[in-house]
Parts: structure tokens; sequence; C-alpha cells
């Protein structure tokens, strides 16, 4: 299907880009959503927490009380996890918490969430743009031409416009990615996504 191209004042250019039914239009998977951002959120968790277990803990081996006899626990050392500043019984440790997901699953969840967008009219399409310098007034200007400004955007760009991004960096609500380095997440959460040109045309060659 083709989508109208806007200019950065919110009116049509008179052209479209094509959106690959491959990637715009298929059927939604629910649950191969849920695995993507399951996978995206578990790799976020740093797994660097630590706890000392009794092999950790500094202190003398001397077995401090008789084995029976005591009316309380046996005990060895003052290490022993029964005694206040003991060693911790099957403390956490340093791992990784990532999830792997197959490349088909990912490619899956993505295009489901792009094709629910597109149906729902939460897609824009606009011109390819530039700064000179970061400029966070203009870019706010544009999002007002396309009546977005006070909904969460992602802002999808084919190259890495740096004075654009900086532009976006204020903005509490817009979120702006290249299209190589976005992620179900960032689809997920957005209430808009805009679309440059360009960014159109590389999603269709990235998932299709």
């Amino acid at each position: 299907m083709k989508a109208d191209i806007l200019d950065i004042g919110g009116k049509s250019t008179g052209r479209s880009v094509e959106l690959s039914e491959d990637v715009f239009q298929v059927e939604g998977n629910e649950h191969a959503v849920y695995l993507a951002v399951k996978a995206y959120q578990s790799a976020q968790q740093q797994g660097t927490h630590s706890a000392k277990e009794r092999n950790a803990v500094a202190g003398s081996t001397r077995k401090i009380k008789k084995q029976k006899g005591t009316g309380t626990a046996r005990a060895g050392d003052i290490k022993n996890p029964i005694f206040r500043g003991g060693g911790r019984i099957f403390g956490p440790r340093p791992r990784s918490y990532r999830k792997r997901i197959n490349k088909k699953v990912s490619r899956l969840a993505r295009t489901s969430v792009l094709s629910d967008r597109l149906a729902k009219g939460m897609i824009s399409v606009i011109e390819d743009f530039s700064f000179d310098s970061p400029k966070t007034k203009e870019f706010v200007q544009i999002l007002q031409s396309l009546n977005i400004q006070d909904q969460k955007v992602l802002f999808l760009s084919g190259e890495n416009e740096h004075h654009v991004f900086l532009s976006t960096r204020n903005l509490p609500n817009v979120n702006a990615k290249t299209v190589g380095s976005v992620n179900i997440y960032d689809l997920m959460q957005a209430n808009q996504i805009l679309f440059t040109e360009t960014a159109a045309e590389k999603m269709n060659t990235l998932l299709s």
C-alpha cells in the first residue's frame, strides 16, 4: 500500500511511498511480541548482583563451640550462615539474564506491531529534512504541525541525523532512532511513529 508523504508543515507533498505488505500488513502475533519484549527487558538487567557466601566471608575457621550438648544448632566457624555477619546461603551471583529468540520471531514481532500501528492510523511519513545545528524549537514546530506534540512519538530516520537527534534530546515524549537501531520496546511504547521517507524505504528492505 502507499502512504502520503507530508512536508515539515504537515501538508501533503503530493508524493507517496510504498509500504511493503510483508512489513505493514501482516497478521499480528501477540505471542511473538511477548517473547521479543521479554527478551529485550531481560537484556536490560545488568546481572552484576553478588553476595558473599561462606567461603568469601573474612573470619577464623576455628570451631567456636562443641558439636553437641549446647541445645542449639550445630556450628562450625564464625562464618556459618546461622550467625550474624556470616555468609549468605545460596546468595546471588553475577550472571547474564539474556534470552535468545530466533530472527524470524524477532522480525514477526516488529512487523506485527508496525501493522497494528498502521491499521490504527498511528504511523506518518514525512519528507527527509535536516538541521544545520540543534534546533529543539523547530522540531517542536514540526510535531505541532502534525498535531502529535502531546503524544509519545518515535521518530525514525534513515540515517544518523546528528543535529536532528540532538534537537529531540530535551523532549521527554520524543524518542529518535535510526531504522537499524530501533527495537521492539521502542515500537511498543510509542503512540505515534514518524518515519522519514528514507526511513520508510529502509524499513521495507530491512524486514521484507
